[in-house]
């Protein structure tokens, strides 16, 4: 058996440790320190019992320093200066002092470290000032080293404070982008769910009128059977059916291929409406087009809303020599399509999505679409305006 050995840093020791529990030990580590230098260096007679209770007793609160840094300030303070006016080993505490300001400062304000700060050599002075002019050099040293780490405090807050605000704005941004991807995706979903409703809407109404007209020459006169009409009518529900299959295809490989350099695939335009025209069955369409240099995004849009609206009015015409005037022209920026028929639909059908989805293809280009029953009452007409400003 083969033993694998994992090699431990002391950081990630420490890390995997509470805060109480590092703290503790630090306390523990500095009270060390202060004994050895209590009894090797450092000027002021060696502690005795008195001594040594203070000096290991200013350490105790250091094990929350970072839970109540003010309270152990507060305790710690008067327990330093007993200490140093007992004229005991002066070095002992200084590192127990340094770290506790340097914590007073990591988590205060700048003006409170500047008024602790005051204060602690305000009391230092208090302390040095029968000592003469050594007593005044050694306060110069003091309040270097207490500066010193105030300062040092200060600067390790202020990069804590810009580490923890740039990591926010890095998880707001990752969320932004998140957010964005979820709603490039919907609007995918929702564009590829309008293209199958225009395509399938479309062509399963085109190959529905051509098998009636087909049904209706066979069944019309059985014993003088017009073929030609028939094979006609076949011949357009092949065509419809090869049609409808190239769309659905080319819609499928925009699925397979979300992620390629044409991921949405060519868009009709207005180029398409004469063929459009004429595939479509049961219905005289008259194709009036002045248009030119039409954006792709409004062509796009155009051509699903007559598409639709051309569906529609097959479907709900309810005549056999149904007329469906369809005109695309530019007018003060924005294109406008009128689809008007003359059969009987009034729109008061089983509600679809036909007429949301014409309103949502129109509102992608920021334009309207209106849909409603002509004004003389004799047919169904959609009127769609599509801003060509800022689009091109």
């Amino acid at each position: 058996m083969q033993a694998t050995i994992t090699a431990v840093r002391p950081r990630q020791v420490l890390a995997s440790l509470d805060p109480l529990r590092q703290d503790a030990y630090l306390a523990a580590g500095l009270a060390a320190l202060a004994s050895v230098i209590a009894v090797t260096v450092g000027s002021g007679r060696h502690p005795d019992v008195l001594g040594w209770a203070l000096l290991l007793g200013l350490h105790v609160p250091l094990a929350w320093r970072r839970r109540a840094p003010l309270a152990v300030l507060a305790i710690a303070i008067p327990l330093i200066a007993f200490y140093h006016q007992q004229d005991y080993n002066h070095s002992a505490p200084t590192a127990a002092s340094m770290v506790v300001l340097y914590t007073v400062a990591v988590g205060s304000g700048p003006v409170r470290t500047a008024v602790i700060g005051c204060a602690v050599i305000g009391l230092m002075l208090v302390l040095k000032i029968g000592h003469g002019t050594a007593g005044l050099a050694v306060s110069f040293q003091i309040t270097g080293w207490i500066v010193s780490m105030l300062v040092l405090g200060g600067y390790i807050r202020v990069h804590r404070e810009n580490a923890a605000a740039a990591l926010e704005r890095a998880e707001r941004a990752e969320r932004t982008r998140e957010e964005e991807a979820r709603r490039r995706v919907a609007e995918e979903r929702l564009r590829i769910a309008r293209d199958l409703h225009d395509l399938l809407a479309h062509s399963i109404t085109l190959i529905g009128v051509q098998t009636s007209v087909a049904a209706h020459v066979l069944s019309a006169d059985p014993g003088r059977l017009d073929r030609a009409a028939v094979a006609g009518a076949l011949e357009d529900i092949a065509e419809t059916c090869r049609s409808a299959r190239g769309e659905l295809r080319t819609t499928l490989e925009v699925l397979r291929d979300a992620g390629g350099p044409d991921a949405r695939g060519p868009l009709p335009g207005l180029h398409g409406l004469a063929d459009l025209a004429r595939t479509v069955a049961g219905a005289d369409v008259r194709l009036t087009v002045t248009a030119d240099g039409v954006p792709p995004a409004v062509g796009a849009a155009a051509y699903r809303i007559v598409q639709e609206a051309l569906t529609n009015a097959v479907r709900h015409g309810g005549r056999d020599d149904l007329t469906v005037h369809v005109r695309v022209h530019e007018d003060d920026g924005t294109l406008r399509v009128h689809v008007a028929d003359d059969g009987a639909g009034t729109g008061a059908g089983a509600p679809g999505f036909g007429l949301v989805g014409m309103r949502e293809r129109a509102r992608s280009v920021g334009g309207t679409v209106d849909a409603g029953p002509r004004t003389d009452g004799n047919g169904f007409e959609v009127t769609a305006l599509l801003p060509l400003g800022g689009t091109r």
